[in-house]
């Protein structure tokens, strides 16, 4: 082999690379298990909230201290393999921001008869429409009758538009200023949402809008408070004005809130110290903590004063900023703050103040993020004396000095208040709070007296982009749209871990078995592929971590589902060995030939799975995006690894001359000298193969599908119970109370997969929060006694029964995913076509692989139409399911186009053989191959059905079927269907005639 110490080197420091990217999760891994163990040897399983607490605590203690060659857990944890929710817990959701309450808002509330048809009528359209909302309200306002101007002084031509529009504009013009107004508002309403996903303090969110929709996407893995996060996405932003403290007048309190916390904290830690003088394991979670460390010289400071020992600096006399603080900090300061112990240290107007912190920044000094504290003067009523709905506009500009600022104008109302509170200020010389969302943005004074007209400057030490974001966070207090969850799925902790324990197990066993069948099958050489395999394995894992790729529970069955198919290559190649061997060539140059005449069928099979794959990650969402990117970079490295990798070992192995047969005593005569007439079976094929098509049609016009909420809307609640239950008489008792229910068992008799679609057509939070309380008042006979609606809700790793996870989906997105989803699967087979045609330039070679596609997908989905009702586990057609059409798609190609690649070949080699002999001859030398992929690739998603999460069971028992129909199809459906059209037109399939035809240019 040539470059081979090029390739040596390469594949060394990929390796390297690709372990180092990984112990970055190693460490993370380590040090939270740590932290657990922390936790749990102080608190019970009985105390979820204060063993959370004492994770963070000790996760913060450790955070900066080196765990390994210098990594330290902030490090790690930033650059570790990301999972994601099914298999971490935590929220997913689809928002979608109201275009009607912007459009409403631009237009002053109007009371426009032609103007709010167009609003009712927009939302009918949106029900049979793929247009934005925007453009169905454009729509119906122009089928309205009459001589409707959009820059009419009742609509658009308003007090706050006036700028951008006047009374002269047609409403093509308007449509513009309109749209442009939109999209600012999204995006400040974007801005609001990623300030507020910040103080959730998850690790690794995501918020993304989703192309120019009004749609935005947010993910957070690990979030646990869900009803939280869930009412905070929803609710609209919330810009309010408050005058504030100066920190001269909050000095006292701090020291004397300082000295009540600790006489609090006194008894606690006395028990502590009593417990860890007679209990061993406390002894070893000292360790953890540091050990001798911990000692009196470098005694932490906040052990002696729980507040003030955290300051990082203090307050500065006439500021409104009582003490600055390190950001990890400032859960234990709220928590200190909102004791009632402490909460008594305020009288008068004092009590009702409210403590809040600005936006952090980082300290370079400090090395790390800290923000400072605000008191606010609330009230009893905690009311704001101004809100951001007068501020009409915001812009960011600049001072006189050409210093950044945001110029805003509020309305008449706002701007009469504005003037008392400036006044005031000014008076007093104290400060004005600007506060978005609970969070300090600025908190400005005043200069030069009151200020009339509501049109101010707030100024500050702003950079260009922190003065745009502030500008963003007035406009969208001026704005209130809703956002309502159209999709959401939320996943328990106790599942997450149950899945990533499955996954594993499934794993290494399909691993194993997959391992020890290439070493029976192929002796030496299947060793040799098998060390190649497991750094296959290593890249992946490797590189999914270094892209900062999302791992899921599909990304898992698609690296092992690798596993299965990467062997594909190895086996072509030992084959190919093994017939130039039988044609009694030299060893080396039987190698030599083996790998360059598997070449062609190698990259074929694997061009075509990678074409399905890339079409499943453009068109996929959430999860199968994951599974599509396991799977193509899966493909990637499977090649390197068996053409460079295993090569390498063969090469090193035979130089001296040592056999390597590709095969054992026991194998060696295993499909060897087959001659099996396929081609006259074929009848006997088409008459099997109608038969079944005829049963799947029928079923699918009659049965149907079991459509998931994913095509036709709904919500999906996951339940545990703490006994076995009855699923037909739970359903039968949630009849009652939604109307219409579904419940099945899902996975243990213990659990059900609860779905209905009672007002689906609503996306509220509220309503979600109802048919939650109804769904539990239903199950509340069969669930544990005592369980309160909190308990059945709560997500907690340790939880044993309740709710463990919840999806809903709007009928409108449901639309969008099953058009998105047709569209994937009619463009993996028009790609396919066309990637064969070009490749093999015949387009009979085409016919028969797209007629052995389709017959594949109808049996699949037959058999699901035939047996959704009876089967133990879930057989919804939802996204999941798309995935495993594509990939059987991909895998019923990967096999037509190894045999059609050897058809190609005999036809060059063999010209005066008969067509028949030929094809015979093909489908004959290529069994072995075609049945040991099978077979492994079998083997692997029987493992994984048996042993893998309940959630991607019928994923795979999907991908079971494709495989058995795609190995039968390659055989007896493709290769026909190409004989019979090749045959009644004569076309020579050799490519003499191309040769003579390069000679002659030549």
């Amino acid at each position: 082999m040539q470059n081979r110490g090029l390739i040596t080197v390469f594949a060394v420091l990929f390796g390297l690379v690709s372990l180092y990217q990984l112990s970055f999760t190693f460490i993370a891994n380590r040090v939270e298990d740590n932290a657990k163990a922390y936790a749990s040897a102080k608190f019970g399983a009985d105390q979820p909230a204060e063993r959370s607490a004492a994770e963070i605590q000790y996760l913060d203690s450790v955070s900066t201290q080196s765990q390994f060659l210098g990594i330290d857990y902030k490090t790690a944890k930033d650059k570790e393999l990301n999972k994601g929710l099914d298999l971490k817990g935590g929220i997913n959701v689809i928002l979608q921001v109201s275009v009607q309450d912007i459009l409403r808002g631009l237009a002053n509330n109007s009371k426009d008869p032609a103007f709010n048809q167009a609003l009712t009528n927009a939302v009918e359209l949106q029900k049979n429409s793929q247009d934005t909302y925007l453009e169905s309200f454009y729509q119906a306002f122009e089928a309205i009758p009459g001589e409707n101007k959009l820059a009419s002084p009742d609509i658009f031509f308003n007090k706050n538009l006036e700028d951008d529009i006047d009374a002269s504009m047609s409403n093509e013009q308007v449509k513009s200023v309109i749209s442009r107004k939109i999209d600012e508002s999204i995006t400040s309403a974007f801005e609001v949402l990623r300030k507020r996903i910040d103080k959730f303090g998850v690790t690794q969110p995501n918020i993304q809008r989703l192309g120019n929709s009004a749609r935005i996407l947010v993910e957070l893995p690990g979030a646990k408070d869900v009803e939280r996060v869930k009412k905070l996405l929803q609710s609209t932003a919330q810009l309010e004005f408050w005058e504030v403290y100066k920190a001269e007048e909050f000095q006292n309190f701090i020291f004397q809130a300082d000295a009540t916390v600790k006489s609090l904290l006194a008894p606690q830690s006395e028990q502590e110290a009593d417990s860890t003088s007679t209990d061993s394991t406390s002894a070893d979670i000292d360790d953890l903590l540091g050990g001798e460390e911990v000692g009196s010289e470098d005694e932490d400071p906040a052990e002696a004063n729980p507040i003030i020992g955290r300051i990082v600096f203090p307050g500065v006399q006439g500021s409104p900023v009582i003490a600055r603080f390190s950001l990890r900090d400032t859960a234990v300061i709220n928590s200190y703050l909102r004791m009632p112990q402490v909460r008594a240290l305020l009288t008068g107007d004092a009590r009702f103040a409210k403590f809040l912190w600005e936006i952090p920044q980082y300290n370079d000094q400090l090395e790390e993020e800290i923000t400072g504290l605000y008191a606010i003067k609330s009230n009893r009523e905690d009311e704001p004396p101004l809100s951001g709905g007068v501020v009409t506009d915001a812009q960011q500009t600049y001072d006189q000095l050409g210093n950044v600022a945001v110029d805003m104008q509020m309305n008449g109302r706002g701007a009469k208040i504005w003037e008392e509170m400036t006044g005031y200020a000014y008076t007093n010389q104290t400060q004005i709070a600007i506060v978005l969302d609970d969070i300090v943005y600025s908190a400005p004074g005043v200069t030069s007296g009151p200020i009339s007209g509501g049109r101010s400057q707030i100024t500050g030490e702003f950079t260009i982009t922190e003065g745009q974001d502030l500008a963003n966070v007035l406009r969208a207090g001026k704005l209130p749209a809703s956002a309502d969850i159209i999709e959401a799925e939320v996943v328990g902790a106790t599942l997450g871990q149950e899945a990533i324990d499955s996954g594993i197990m499934s794993f290494i066993i399909a691993l194993a078995l997959v391992l020890i069948w290439m070493i029976f099958y192929y002796g030496k050489a299947g060793a040799f592929a098998d060390v190649a395999l497991v750094v296959n394995i290593v890249f992946i894992f490797g590189i999914l971590a270094g892209l900062g790729a999302v791992l899921t529970l599909p990304g898992i069955a698609g690296i092992v589902l690798t596993i299965g198919i990467s062997v594909d290559a190895n086996v072509l190649i030992f084959e190919r060995i093994r017939e130039e061997l039988a044609k009694g060539k030299a060893q080396k140059d039987a190698i030599k030939d083996g790998f360059n005449n598997a070449l062609s069928s190698i990259l074929d099979a694997n061009i075509t799975t990678a074409l399905t794959g890339l079409i499943l990650l453009v068109f996929g969402t959430g999860p199968i995006k994951g599974f599509a990117t396991t799977l193509l970079i899966g493909i990637g490295t499977s090649l390197f690894t068996a053409i460079f990798i295993t090569r390498l070992f063969i090469d090193s192995y035979t130089r001296n001359g040592k056999p390597l047969p590709c095969s054992t005593p026991m194998t060696k005569n295993w499909f060897k000298n087959m001659s099996i007439d396929f081609l006259k079976k074929r009848k006997v094929a088409y008459v099997v193969s109608g038969v079944l098509l005829a049963i799947s049609l029928g079923s699918l016009f009659t049965n149907g599908l079991n459509q998931g909420i994913d095509f036709v809307g709904g919500r999906s609640y996951t339940v545990r119970f703490d006994k076995d239950v009855n699923s037909t008489q739970i359903q039968n008792d949630l009849v009652a109370v939604f109307g219409s229910a579904e419940a099945k068992t899902y996975g243990a008799n213990n659990q059900l997969k609860i779905t209905t679609k009672y007002r689906v057509d609503e996306t509220a939070s509220e309503v979600d929060t109802e048919i939650e309380q109804m769904l539990y008042e239903g199950l509340k006979p069969n669930l544990p006694e005592g369980m309160t609606f909190t308990e059945f809700q709560v997500d907690d790793e340790n939880k044993i029964a309740g709710r463990m996870e919840y999806y809903k989906v709007s009928p409108t997105i449901a639309d969008d995913i099953k058009k998105a989803s047709f569209w994937a699967v009619l463009g993996s087979l028009v790609v396919v076509f066309l990637y064969i045609l070009l490749r093999f330039r015949r387009w009979q070679f085409s016919l028969g692989a797209v007629a052995a596609v389709f017959h594949d997908v109808l049996i699949v989905l037959g058999i699901f139409s035939l047996t959704y009702k009876i089967m133990p586990f879930n057989m919804e057609i939802d996204q999941s399911f798309i995935a495993a059409i594509l990939t059987v798609i991909g895998y019923s190609l990967n096999d037509t186009v190894v045999v059609f690649d050897r058809i190609r070949e005999f036809f060059n080699e063999h010209g005066s053989w008969k067509m028949n002999r030929i094809i015979n001859s093909a489908l004959n030398s290529t069994l072995s191959r075609t049945l040991n992929t099978s077979m492994t690739t079998l083997i692997v998603l029987l493992t994984i059905f048996l042993l893998g999460a309940e959630s991607i069971r019928g994923l795979i028992f999907a991908l079971i079927v494709g495989v058995l129909v795609g190995t039968y199809s390659s055989v007896f459906i493709a290769t026909p269907v190409f004989f019979d059209t090749v045959k009644k037109r004569g076309i020579d399939l050799s490519d003499k005639k191309e040769e003579e035809e390069s000679d002659k240019a030549a």
